[in-house]
């Protein structure tokens, strides 16, 4: 069965595009969305908001170079000597420069440093008259190592959680593109509906104006009474009426399909649909597996599950015993003139070790641990109600297609009864045998029956999309769904 919007409208006698009109398809109209709906380019931005995101954390990883100028620096003060318990007054002159690469290490969570400072001073001191006065170069280079110790690692951590909401991001966005999908084709399909029962109260005026002329007729030739030709007059007011209120309604979803799209609700456009029902064998049991083994939503929860074991591990860190070691060893060098600064170096080397013991916290640790265990068994809850809903959903629309499957033969066998019952009727009314009451009840059941079967192919079709995209199967092509293969091939 295979019926074509153009060729209804074709044969109903109705206007094609007109000259600045657009001509949409189903296929054209996604297009269309991909570059212009709203709610995509604002999943889109949030997926290049977090893929940012991760390319900064990741440069964070890498060598930091960084320069610390003092061009000048002039003081002059009086100080109090606590060794020779008196007073003095110093006044100093100095220029220094610091010169850093800092390395972080993932692996462990700590950070190696090369360091260097060099500088150059005017001093000059008054002790009771004594002056004492250096002007000298000197130099500072040292490496440097921070670790932390007995403690989680805070910098994989924060990238492992980056990626997770990088991953999330695209699954988000490959999620809104089929809903984007889904509701596109329900807009497309109620244009498409709106367009048709526009035509089919048209074929209703066009009829309704045939009736009234030939009661008309009949009514100046004496072959009929004037109260036929009052009904007939009513027929054609009511079926005029019909086709403006459905005007008004093609317009309507004209609107909404066009702020769906991104699209500007002054341009004027006219879909074209093909609706086309061919046999299709679903199997239920390989919908199901499907699902439950490419559902993104499910990888969602696996990720909140991630997240909310990095939670306890940060929850158990707090009150923590930890430590931290820093390590570094250099040399100091200073001379009167730049070329001997290291004519008599100086070894400096350092170890520091700190610990912080926690001692009593009123059972806040204990509390929180036990209240991040409350929400990781609610996340097992989620989890495994989601493929509950997941299968249940497949179901319920696997058992939808048979059963419209049944109702488009059926629907189709009504509209040829409605039609051969119009045709027969049309020719008793024409023969004075039937009234304008009973052949309005005769059109507006052909109507209506032809307004079900176009319902019922459009239904097939939806349900048919909903079961891909709750299986991520297409079961027309035969083929899985792939939702994030087209974003790894943008990447």
């Amino acid at each position: 069965m295979k019926k074509m919007v153009l060729t209804v409208l074709v044969l109903l006698g109705v206007p094609l595009a007109s000259h600045g009109q657009l001509s949409l398809t189903i296929e054209k109209a996604l297009d269309i969305a991909e570059e212009n709906s709203p709610t995509l380019r604002r999943s889109h931005m949030n997926l290049e908001r977090y893929q940012e995101t991760l390319v900064a954390q990741r440069a964070s990883l890498k060598s930091k170079f960084s320069l610390n100028l003092n061009p000048v620096g002039y003081e002059k003060n009086r100080r109090f000597d606590n060794r020779l318990s008196q007073w003095y007054t110093n006044e100093s002159f100095t220029s220094s420069g610091t010169f850093r690469v800092d390395q972080p290490i993932l692996w462990t969570d700590g950070e190696i440093s090369l360091i260097n400072t060099f500088g150059w001073q005017d001093n000059n001191s008054n002790i009771d008259g004594d002056k004492n006065s250096n002007k000298a170069f000197n130099n500072n280079l040292y490496l440097q190592l921070s670790q932390p110790i007995f403690t989680y690692n805070k910098r994989k951590m924060e990238l492992k959680q980056i990626e997770y909401d990088y991953e999330n991001a695209n699954i988000s966005y490959a999620l809104q593109r089929l809903n984007t999908e889904k509701d596109i084709t329900n807009q497309f399909y109620n244009v498409y509906m709106a367009q048709s029962q526009l035509a089919i109260t048209r074929e209703e005026l066009v009829n309704a104006q045939q009736s009234y002329d030939i009661i008309k007729n009949k009514v100046e030739a004496d072959l009929a009474a004037k109260d036929e030709l009052f009904q007939a007059e009513l027929n054609l007011a009511t079926a005029r009426s019909s086709v403006e209120e459905q005007q008004v309604s093609l317009e309507n979803a004209k609107d909404k399909l066009k702020q769906t799209l991104g699209m500007s609700l002054n341009e004027d456009l006219m879909v074209f649909a093909e609706i086309e029902v061919r046999p299709i064998d679903v199997n239920l049991q390989q919908a199901i597996s499907h699902g439950l083994e490419s559902r993104l939503e499910l990888r969602q929860r696996e990720i909140e599950s991630d997240e909310l074991g990095f939670d306890m591990i940060k929850t158990k860190a707090l009150n923590e015993f930890k430590g931290d070691i820093s390590v570094s060893f250099g040399l100091i060098g200073d001379n009167k003139r730049f070329d001997k600064i290291y004519e008599n170096p100086t070894q400096n080397p350092r170890v520091a070790i700190s610990f912080t013991v926690p001692i009593f916290d009123w059972g806040e640790k204990k509390a929180r641990i036990r209240a991040q265990k409350v929400a990781q068994n609610i996340n097992k809850l989620d989890f495994h109600e989601d493929k509950v809903d997941i299968e249940l959903n497949i179901r319920q629309v696997w058992r939808n297609l048979e059963n419209l499957r049944t109702q488009i033969k059926i629907a189709e066998q009504n509209v040829t009864n409605a039609q051969l019952t119009y045709d027969l009727n049309l020719t008793r009314y024409r023969e004075g045998d039937l009234t304008g009451m009973e052949m309005s009840q005769f059109q507006t059941q052909l109507s209506n029956k032809k307004i079900s079967y176009t319902q019922a192919l459009i239904n097939y079709k939806i349900e048919l999309l909903n079961l891909k995209i709750l299986s991520l199967y297409d079961f027309e092509k035969n083929a899985p769904i792939v939702p994030m293969k087209d974003l790894i091939s943008e990447k």
